[in-house]
């Protein structure tokens, strides 16, 4: 049996980012350097932060909560993945 766990987001904004944050890291995955994730990645953040910026976040639902750290951690992975690109760019100069 395949169960996939979910986050219930009362206002449905999480699986809405979802779908277009599971592309973008399919994206960047399928990029072969790190400056071709790079664009890849500053969309990602983008979709994240709006989830990072939703208006409707209550600290003390598990859902909120674990939907504001999943998108903390998109966020800085994404970072260091638009950090690398540019160390790669500089490298290959």
């Amino acid at each position: 049996m395949n169960r996939q766990a979910s986050i219930h987001c009362p206002i449905g904004l999480f699986p809405r980012q979802e779908e277009e944050i599971a592309h973008l890291t399919q994206e960047i995955n399928h990029a072969r350097t790190a400056a071709e994730k790079a664009p890849w990645a500053q969309a990602l953040i983008e979709a994240v932060d709006v989830l990072l910026a939703c208006e409707q976040y209550d600290g003390k639902s598990l859902d909120c909560r674990l939907c504001r750290n999943f998108s903390e951690l998109r966020h800085k992975t994404a970072s260091l993945v638009i950090k690398a690109g540019r160390l790669d760019v500089k490298r290959n100069a």
